[in-house]
C-alpha cells in the first residue's frame, strides 16, 4: 500500500470525505437493520452488544464494568441504562468479584445464556446477508483495515 504523502489533495479530501460517510451509513444501517433482525426476539442492538461481549469465554466469570465499557468502546453512562434494563429482565447478573469483595463483575445469566443461543440463527443470517460476496479472505482484511482505523482515531 502506498502512503498518500504530506500534500493534501482536493481528490485525497474527496476520497477521505466519502469514505468516512461511508462509515457512518454503514453504522446507522447496522443500527436500523439489525433492530430488524433482532426485533423478532424483543433485543436492541445495544442489549445485542452487551450480551454479545458476555457470552464470550473470556468472559465466563463476568466483566467489570469499566472492562465491558472499555470492551464496547462506550461510555460508563450510556452502558449503566443498558444494563439496568438487562438486569430487570433477569438477562444478566451482578456478583462481587471473588479477588476484590468491593468490586462487582456482569455476567450473562442463565435466562442471558439461553437468549443469545436463541439470537444464535438470526444473527447468522444477518450476517451472511451483510457480508453477502466477501470471502473468507476478504472478511480477515476487512477487520484488518477496520481495526487499524479505530486504534487511530483512538489515538487521535
Amino acid at each position: 500500500m502506498t502512503d498518500l504523502g504530506p500534500e493534501k489533495s482536493q481528490a485525497t479530501d474527496e476520497l477521505n470525505n466519502r469514505l468516512f460517510f461511508r462509515f457512518f451509513q454503514a453504522a446507522n444501517t447496522l443500527h436500523t437493520k439489525g433492530t430488524q433482525a433482532l426485533d423478532a426476539v424483543g433485543v436492541t442492538t445495544q442489549q445485542w452488544s452487551v450480551l454479545g461481549a458476555l457470552s464470550r469465554p473470556q468472559a465466563a466469570d463476568g466483566m467489570s464494568v469499566g472492562d465491558l465499557s472499555r470492551y464496547l468502546l462506550v461510555s460508563r453512562q450510556n452502558l449503566t441504562g443498558v444494563l439496568g434494563r438487562l438486569e430487570r429482565e433477569g438477562l444478566i447478573e451482578r456478583a462481587m468479584d471473588a479477588a476484590d469483595r468491593r468490586a462487582r463483575r456482569v455476567k450473562l445469566s442463565e435466562k442471558g445464556q439461553a437468549l443469545w443461543l436463541q439470537l444464535g440463527e438470526p444473527i447468522r443470517a444477518f450476517y451472511d446477508a451483510a457480508l453477502k460476496g466477501f470471502s473468507f479472505d476478504d472478511r480477515i482484511e476487512f477487520i484488518h483495515y477496520v481495526t487499524r482505523l479505530q486504534k487511530n482515531m483512538a489515538g487521535l
